[in-house]
This record gives structure tokens, C-alpha cells and sequence, in this order.
């Protein structure tokens, strides 16, 4: 939803369209209507992953998604007459990320990396990344500790965190359509949600007033998502998910420890751009600093900037400003320009010899 919430003007996902770009939003899993192939499934099934399973299991889904539509759509006869040519492809992908998404991106380029396959990605731009947050706010800290030591004994009960039924998600969804009509209760709810996430002026009041994003497709957060977080901002490092024993991680990881990400950040093969928010209370900008320095002493081709925004600005915001960055970090992408002319011209001549080239 961040990516299209203020409509065709301050959209990062519009203003990529209109610059020529093909635009796909991807998803990770994890909503309260539980739309999975397996209708049966329980609670605690659908609920069991980490942020492992969304760098591992979902980005792979999607991008491989993407790679066999562009190659369907661009027609090249090398692609369709060699199953299995994934060593070369006739396009350019670059990918956006915000917070989790972030994480999950990176853990996708290493683990795939490490596992000598594609990632298929031209260059990453990461606005307010997660991965580091031992910098935190005393009232996240302390979530921290308790959410650790409560954890063994939630565990069995509690597979995530979300609304769990229709008319709840509506009667939020009603609170949420009063406050935004309300400016002075709106207001408040605004300026509390200020001193947690750091001084928002997101319309996410407004986000949460739409009514199928809450009746229907509202997210929740998965229990090993929140132990997955709490683990990283506790061990003071980019970790994949601990399975709480040696044994369970020797079986998953060849290892007693989780992998620690931060060290195999010379596998990045790629550019990329990170972006933090001075405001940001969720992931300060010192976090952000973190990934860049391990990114740098790694020989990672990386970029840092800073903007004054909270966490939620970065999507639910309409910011000139930032819209203009990711555009211009976009265009670095050498082919990219000669791509976007081909896909035009492909889809209005489908049979040009320079679109098929390009």
C-alpha cells in the first residue's frame, strides 16, 4: 500500500511507471485473511517464519515471477528456445525496498549468492533498512527485554500478532475513518505516534482508513518475525534467524551460530543506495551508517544519504524530494535507458529489430 497510497502524483511506484518503467509490487506473506493454497492449513503453519523465509522463499517467488514475464514479453529467441539459460537475461531490474523489505532484500542477494544462483538484481536502493538496531529508543529497548524473556512461554500460544477477526479489523478501520475526520483527535493520535516512530507526518491515518486494506487484507506480524527482530537488536548484529539450540542451527546453517549477514557483505555484487531518516526513531540513521561502513570496508559499490523524515515518510508521504532521488539512483543503471525505449517500442511494433535487441 505505501507504494501507491498518495495516488498518481507523489507515488514512488507512479512516478517509476511514468518514467517508463515496468513497476511490480511485491508482497511478503503474512496477511490475517490467510489466502493459501492450502485451505486447511493451521494458524500455527501459516504462521511459522522468519525474516529468513522472506529473503529465502518470497523475493525468490516474486523475482523469479518477474523474470519469466519480461522474458515471455521481450521475446528473445535465446530465452525461449534455452530452459534454464538464467546466466544472462534481457533486462534490468532494479528493486526499492523500505524497513523489513530491506533486511529481506539482503538476505535474498547473499543467500543466493553463497548458493552460486541469480539474484537477478541490477542495483538496491534501501530506504530506512532494517538489519542493525542496537541504537534504539529506551521504549524499544525495553519492548526488547521483555519480548526475549516472554518469548519461550508465548511461543506455543501466540503464532503472531494481527486482528483476527472481520469485525474488529472493521471497527478499527471505522476508529481510524473518525480520527482522520476529526483533525484535533487525529492530531493527537499523530503526535503520539510521533514520539514512537519520530516526528511522522505520514498519511497513514489516512492508509488505515481505507476500507479493504483493513477488512480484508490487513497484515499482521508473524511471532518469529518479532523474535527474529528482537534477536538482531539484542546480539547487536545483522543475524538470520537463531533456532534457540546449536543443533538446530548446525542442521539449518552448518553452523552452532546463525549466520551473521554483516560478514558476507562481500558477496553484494551490485550498487547500492542507502537512504535513512534523521527522525527516524524506528531505524536511526546510525543503523543505517552501519550497513554503509560494513558495505564499504567489503568493496560493496555503496551510497548513503540522509533526508528529514520519520520511518513512515518514506512511504506514506508525499516527498518531492525523495521521489527525485530514487529516480536519479534508478537512471544510473546503464542499460536501463536503452531497456525502457525497447519495451516501448516492443509493445507498440512488436516485430523492431532494436526493440528485440535492446
Amino acid at each position: 500500500m505505501g507504494w501507491v497510497s498518495n495516488g498518481i502524483v507523489g507515488s514512488p511506484a507512479f512516478a517509476a511507471f511514468d518514467q517508463g518503467y515496468d513497476v511490480f509490487l511485491g508482497n511478503l506473506r503474512g496477511l490475517v485473511s490467510r489466502e493459501h493454497i492450502d485451505k486447511n492449513i493451521s494458524s500455527r503453519q501459516y504462521w511459522r517464519y522468519s525474516i529468513n523465509e522472506h529473503g529465502t522463499q518470497d523475493i525468490p517467488a516474486m523475482i523469479e515471477k518477474i523474470h519469466e514475464i519480461k522474458v515471455s514479453e521481450l521475446k528473445s529467441g535465446r530465452h525461449d528456445q534455452e530452459e534454464g539459460s538464467s546466466s544472462e537475461q534481457p533486462y534490468e531490474l532494479c528493486t526499492i525496498c523500505h524497513s523489513l523489505g530491506g533486511a529481506a532484500i539482503l538476505i535474498y542477494v547473499i543467500t543466493r549468492r553463497i548458493e552460486e544462483k541469480p539474484h537477478r538484481l541490477s542495483r538496491m536502493i534501501l530506504l530506512s533498512p532494517a538489519g542493525f538496531h542496537d541504537d534504539s529508543t529506551f521504549v524499544f529497548t525495553m519492548m526488547e527485554y521483555l519480548f526475549l524473556l516472554v518469548a519461550p512461554v508465548l511461543a506455543p500460544f501466540l503464532p503472531a500478532f494481527y486482528i483476527p477477526t472481520r469485525f474488529f479489523r472493521m471497527l478499527l478501520n471505522k476508529l481510524a475513518r473518525d480520527f482522520h475526520n476529526l483533525p484535533a483527535v487525529g492530531g493527537l493520535v499523530q503526535t503520539l505516534m510521533s514520539y514512537v516512530v519520530g516526528g511522522d507526518s505520514s498519511n497513514w491515518v489516512g492508509v488505515l482508513g481505507i476500507p479493504h486494506y483493513n477488512m480484508n487484507d490487513m497484515p499482521g506480524v508473524a511471532f518469529r518475525v518479532a523474535l527474529h527482530l528482537a534477536q538482531m537488536k539484542h546480539s547487536k548484529k545483522f543475524i538470520m534467524f537463531d533456532y534457540g539450540s546449536a543443533a538446530a542451527n548446525l542442521e539449518e546453517y552448518g553452523s552452532p551460530e546463525p549466520l551473521d549477514l554483516g560478514e558476507y557483505y562481500g558477496f553484494i555484487d551490485i550498487p547500492v543506495d542507502l537512504v535513512a531518516g534523521r527522525k527516524d526513531k524506528v531505524i536511526r540513521p546510525s543503523m543505517v551508517r552501519k550497513h554503509y561502513k560494513l558495505m564499504k570496508e567489503a568493496g560493496v559499490e555503496a551510497s548513503y544519504n540522509e533526508f528529514e523524515y520519520a520511518h513512515l515518510d518514506f512511504t506514506f508521504s508525499h516527498r518531492e524530494e525523495l521521489l527525485a532521488y530514487v529516480m536519479s539512483r534508478l537512471l544510473l543503471v546503464g542499460p536501463s535507458s536503452k531497456q525502457i525505449y525497447g519495451q516501448k517500442s516492443l509493445k507498440l511494433k512488436g516485430k523492431d529489430e532494436q526493440a528485440r535487441k535492446s
